[in-house]
């Protein structure tokens, strides 16, 4: 398959996150390879903070597909008619949903970000592929702003003075890294506060990005070792450390 339809099957979400989509390493990958390497792949269970940022991407980038969310009007996901209402499933809160919806019009009353991802020459939902240290890698970037050569990434925080600190641990730096690589184009960071509504802009230092690439590195180099490397047993593998 060349490359202009494996983007086009990227582009569709059930591919992007599925069966296709997992033969291409992502940043998403990053934590597990470094961390607990033989847990990769495994199913990523979602959490209300997932959900809620998945809402808050999908009512600035794409308000069309906000009718696929379902929406229980209760107080908490304890209460007897939010167990009734979601069958099991995790579904937002009431809310929560206004939370997102103040978040958006505050990033949408915003210049500084309405400049950024409301041009003409804007993208949303792009996904693209690259080879990184031999190894396959996709991404799909929130917003490719074509006119000043950025590609955007949009992030909700529970506290915005700690989102540096944040950053590194989230591993945001090899997503800088990766995606800058992905598309050619200086990485950028909208952030908001959800608790606080406050904006802020984060553009990444070549340190940061070092850092990232760092970390994309080791990744792969840890792939390869467990996923590629025919005479190692990955069974066998343990940490060794001196205390």
């Amino acid at each position: 398959m060349n490359k202009k339809n494996i983007l086009k099957k990227l582009q569709d979400d059930n591919h992007y996150y599925g069966k296709f989509g997992k033969t291409f390493l992502s940043n998403s990958d990053i934590g597990t390879l470094l961390s607990n390497p033989l847990a990769l792949g495994s199913e990523v269970k979602s959490s209300p903070a997932i959900l809620i940022g998945r809402y808050f991407h999908t009512a600035l980038l794409e308000p069309d597909k906000l009718k696929d969310f379902k929406v229980i009007a209760a107080a908490t996901r304890n209460t007897k008619v939010y167990k009734d209402k979601s069958e099991g499933e995790l579904c937002l809160l009431q809310s929560e949903v206004e939370m997102v919806k103040s978040m958006t019009s505050k990033i949408l009353n915003t210049q500084m970000c309405k400049d950024l991802i409301n041009k003409k020459d804007c993208e949303y939902e792009v996904p693209m592929i690259t080879e990184l240290y031999g190894n396959k890698w996709k991404g799909k970037a929130d917003v490719v702003n074509n006119e000043e050569e950025l590609v955007i990434d949009l992030k909700t925080t529970a506290d915005i003075s700690k989102f540096r600190t944040s950053a590194f641990r989230y591993n945001y730096d090899s997503q800088a890294y990766i995606y800058s690589k992905l598309f050619g184009y200086d990485f950028i960071f909208i952030v908001i506060d959800k608790n606080t509504n406050q904006v802020g802009l984060f553009e990444c230092s070549e340190e940061f990005l070092r850092s990232g690439e760092r970390k994309v590195e080791k990744a792969s180099e840890v792939y390869n070792l467990f996923f590629k490397d025919k005479d190692f047993d990955p069974s066998q593998y343990f940490i060794n450390e001196t205390l």
